[in-house]
């Protein structure tokens, strides 16, 4: 199953239209992402991830609840192993 995941924009590294970059950090984890479809995302919003793009804009309530149930499922344990 693919599941967009929420994450916290710490900062923007690109800011140009076509190839904007972020770090985005889920509980910890910290990955460059692609900003390019959420133009309106500044630092400290939460983004919806999904294979390495923010599609959209998330309530930072509900990502906190979409972490609690993420992590009772033990999907967090997963975003932190290596890819195969």
């Amino acid at each position: 199953m693919c599941l967009a995941i929420p994450g916290k924009l710490l900062r923007i590294t690109d800011d140009d239209p076509v190839t904007r970059q972020g770090v985005v950090d889920f509980e910890g984890i910290q990955k460059e992402i692609n900003l390019a479809f959420t133009p309106e995302a500044q630092p400290d919003d939460y983004v919806l991830v999904h294979v390495g793009f923010a599609i959209s804009m998330i309530d930072p309530d509900e990502a906190k609840r979409v972490f609690q149930v993420l992590e009772k499922m033990g999907e967090l344990k997963k975003l932190q192993e290596p890819a195969p």
